[in-house]
């Protein structure tokens, strides 16, 4: 008698938690600007962006972006190139 055994028995599994981007509020930034910097770093359309400044604007902070580390550090990397305060968490 035989036995399947399945292709994924013996290997493990695990979750990667995703990170978020965190866009902080400030004073010194027009909103094209942060728009403008949205679009570049994460892709998304620019009345998304604008959602996610006004966001940040009215709150102090509004999360632009989810996904594995490395790809948020790559926004956050893209949006500091105008000095806008970011913040990663998992």
């Amino acid at each position: 008698m035989s036995t399947k055994t399945s292709p994924l028995e013996g290997t493990s599994r695990f979750i990667i938690e995703p990170w978020n981007v965190i866009l902080l509020n400030d004073d010194w930034h027009t909103f094209d600007e942060v728009i403008t910097q949205l679009i570049k770093a994460t892709g998304c359309s620019p009345d998304k962006a604008a959602e996610i400044a006004w966001e940040a604007h009215t709150n102090g902070e509004a999360v632009c972006y989810t996904g594995p580390k490395e790809r948020c550090e790559h926004v956050a990397n893209i949006l500091e190139e105008i000095a806008l305060g970011v913040r990663l968490e998992q």
